[in-house]
Order: structure tokens, then C-alpha cells, then sequence
């Protein structure tokens, strides 16, 4: 299903010149606001952390990305979408809705709710065996 869904995101990824990675962070940070850390992006989306780390910095680099750095954790970098990304979000959103429709489409709404919650315990149970490794 993943190789299908990037196969949908080709065009936006050459329009803009992005690499996968990017355009998941830049979907993330959009979907995910309350989540905004580039750790947040690679314990959600279990995604290589130096990926992440390089994608972030190629996105500040382009101007799509603002990095800030946490009140009370100096640690911490808080990460947000500039005005620039504002069509690549778009772009992207409108995609997943042309995705869902199609790859959904047959299934009423029951089969959509068995099917998130399934979903969401096999994530959980992934997070879990990769914690322990």
C-alpha cells in the first residue's frame, strides 16, 4: 500500500523537487500540529532518524520549514510549516483524499472503523517490539 501511495505523491515530489521524506514531514507537521518535534516524526511515522534529521534540514534550507527551539526544554526543537509550504500541503492533502477514495471505496463506514482500530493496535504492537530492540 506504501508503494502505491508514493506513486500517487511522484508528481508533487518532482513539481517541487522533494524527496519522500520530505513530503512525510511536511505531511506530519500538517496533520500532527500537536507533534512538532522531528523525534515526534520518527516515533509516529518510524522513520530513520538521520532521514528525518537530513529532510529537516533540506526543508529549513528551502524555506518551508522553521526550526524553534522549546521554552522550557532547550533540548527540545520545535518544528513548523512556513507560508511557502501552504501549496505543497494542499497538493498533498488533495492527493490523500484521491487515495482514500480509491483505495477505500467499497467499504462502508463499519469496515472503516474495524479497519482504523486494527490498524492501530498493529502500530502499537510494532512500537512496542521496536522499543525492545
Amino acid at each position: 500500500m506504501m508503494k502505491l501511495y508514493e506513486k500517487y505523491l511522484e508528481d508533487v515530489q518532482m513539481k517541487h523537487r522533494l524527496s519522500h521524506i520530505e513530503i512525510a514531514i511536511i505531511g506530519f507537521l500538517y496533520n500532527n500540529p500537536e507533534r512538532d518535534t522531528a523525534a515526534d516524526i520518527v516515533e509516529r511515522r518510524m522513520l530513520p532518524k538521520g532521514n528525518v534529521s537530513a529532510g529537516v534540514e533540506t526543508l529549513v534550507q528551502k524555506g518551508l520549514l522553521m526550526r524553534r527551539q522549546d521554552q522550557t526544554d532547550r533540548r527540545k526543537i520545535h518544528l513548523s510549516l512556513l507560508e511557502k509550504a501552504v501549496p505543497i500541503v494542499q497538493e498533498i492533502e488533495e492527493i490523500n483524499k484521491k487515495f482514500r477514495r480509491q483505495i477505500f471505496k467499497n467499504l462502508s463506514n463499519d469496515d472503516l472503523k474495524t479497519y482504523e482500530k486494527t490498524t492501530d493496535f498493529i502500530l502499537e504492537n510494532l512500537k512496542e517490539v521496536l522499543e525492545r530492540k
